[in-house]
């Protein structure tokens, strides 16, 4: 037999045999490979998605919302998983995951708000965009709001103040603080959007935007009768109302600071010009946001002033001392003392951490997010705890304890966000603090409190505001003299 051919198979049959080894070998080495990068495969957030569909929607809505987080924040950690109001959710409850969603990834995460809210303020509001469209108008609105224009309206603000104050004290009657704080802001959101406009349109304005705020938390449903319907309706209202603003400052050409004149007198690189439901969405989404915030957190500092005597004292001090070196009140506040109230502005931050009015805020994925080894999928609501930050006693010692003098170091980055963060923060942060200021000058100044009963707690309107909106009555301090430099006309005018 020749030894050639009987080896040829022997060949064949050793190499096939080889190559299938090979074979099997890169087959399970690929194998590996795939459930090595399976398992760095980033997975959902801890949590409890609820029910289906319902979600754990009733468990938020059953308990204060504030104890439905942070239950669930010493459950599964700083970031996690529900399913709320239709949306699953993930929540973050860390600074460092708070800018992350808020600033140096922000262009990850767009804002969000449900369609019927964006019906009820106006789509074209700033808030409900980003990009070069947001960017252009928080320009505007923070031109509107600036220091310099802020100075010009202290004197204002202040014949506003002092009309409200006077008005509770004289009629000797019970108040509820945060009702009379949102007529307050009101008025001063008027002021800083429009200047000094006729006493109808004000009328107007507060008629149709109070119905409209009614319905804002409602359901959403267009039925007749429904609030939510009746909202829709004055929505348009305010729409005309406004258009008619509008055409007459356009007819003056007045050359006003004010946020009216600053939306129309802008244009783009393009000679664009805004349209008028543009001004009219943008006006009063700066109003919506003005206004609840700001009397909500006015409403806590009486509170927290109220239930810590010896804080209010050390105010008083501070404020009479201003109030005599303007000759007991012969002369106005100025913007320059209200940057010399150093415990006030103090007392007022403290406020704001403990109350925490923006308790979150909504963003969405707009693809799959990796965070911290988790997936934030794309289409997800991600809401960063402000709240949950602020009362984090890591960073906050005993967060319970309203102690102003917290303030007077520093602290960790990214862990007070009182008007949110990134390029969505708050535009009129200032002109906030400014009313606070006024506010609490005068009555230090001027008046004493007491509150109507005892009963603690905290309602959502939809800001947190305490239990039953704070019932007090007001009266003069008749230790101290009001001779503000208020003529009458000037009084009467901020009244309606």
């Amino acid at each position: 037999m020749d030894k050639g051919r009987f080896l040829a198979p022997v060949f064949i049959f050793l190499l096939t045999l080889l190559t299938c080894a090979m074979i099997s070998l890169i087959i399970s080495l690929n194998y590996s490979k795939r459930k090595k990068q399976q398992g760095k495969k980033p997975k959902l957030p801890p949590g409890s998605m609820g029910w289906p569909s319902i979600g754990e929607t009733l468990q938020l809505y059953s308990q204060d919302p504030n104890v439905f987080l942070s239950t669930r924040q010493k459950r599964y950690g700083g970031i996690f998983k529900t399913h709320i109001l239709g949306c699953p959710c993930v929540m973050l409850a860390s600074p460092d995951a708070a800018r992350f969603v808020l600033v140096t990834q922000a262009h990850l995460f767009k804002p969000t708000y449900p369609r019927s809210k964006e019906s009820l303020i106006g789509r074209s509001a700033l808030f409900f965009h980003r990009g070069e469209y947001h960017k252009r108008l928080r320009k505007l609105v923070q031109a509107s709001l600036c220091p310099e224009v802020l100075r010009k309206l202290v004197v204002d603000i202040e014949a506003i103040t002092v009309s409200a104050l006077s008005s509770w004290a004289d009629h000797g009657r019970v108040v509820n603080t945060y009702h009379e704080m949102i007529k307050l802001s009101f008025k001063v959101g008027i002021l800083a959007i429009f200047g000094h406009l006729e006493p109808r349109y004000k009328e107007e304005l507060k008629k149709n935007y109070t119905i409209v705020e009614r319905g804002y938390n409602s359901f959403p449903t267009n039925l007749p009768g429904t609030r939510y319907r009746k909202a829709m309706k004055a929505r348009k209202r305010l729409s005309e109302i406004l258009s008619n603003i509008t055409r007459e400052r356009k007819e003056k050409k007045l050359l006003d600071k004010d946020l009216l004149s600053c939306l129309l007198n802008y244009k783009d690189d393009k000679g664009n010009v805004l349209t008028e439901d543009q001004i009219a969405d943008n006006i009063i989404g700066v109003l919506f946001a003005a206004q609840d915030t700001t009397a909500s957190a006015m409403t806590w500092i009486i509170k927290y002033l109220h239930d810590s005597p010896k804080l209010l004292e050390a105010v008083k001090a501070e404020q009479k001392a201003i109030h005599q070196s303007n000759g007991n009140g012969k002369s106005h506040l100025t913007w320059y003392q209200t940057r010399k109230m150093p415990f006030t502005y103090k007392v007022i931050l403290e406020s704001l951490r403990m109350s925490s009015i923006i308790s979150f805020t909504f963003r969405e994925a707009v693809a799959d997010v990796e965070y911290k080894g988790y997936l934030i999928p794309k289409g997800w609501k991600v809401m960063p705890l402000f709240r949950n930050i602020h009362h984090n006693p890591e960073f906050f010692g005993d967060p319970q304890k309203f102690d102003p003098t917290r303030f007077e170091g520093s602290f960790r980055p990214n862990t007070f966000m009182p008007f949110g963060s990134g390029v969505h923060a708050c535009p009129g942060n200032e002109l906030a603090k400014l009313e606070m200021l006024i506010l609490v000058h005068h009555l230090a100044s001027h008046f004493r409190y007491e509150l109507v009963g005892c009963d603690s707690g905290i309602e959502y309107s939809p800001f947190p505001v305490p239990l039953h909106g704070l019932p007090a009555t007001f009266w003069r301090d008749m230790d101290q003299n009001l001779h503000a430099p208020l003529s009458s006309h000037t009084i009467k005018s901020h009244i309606s």
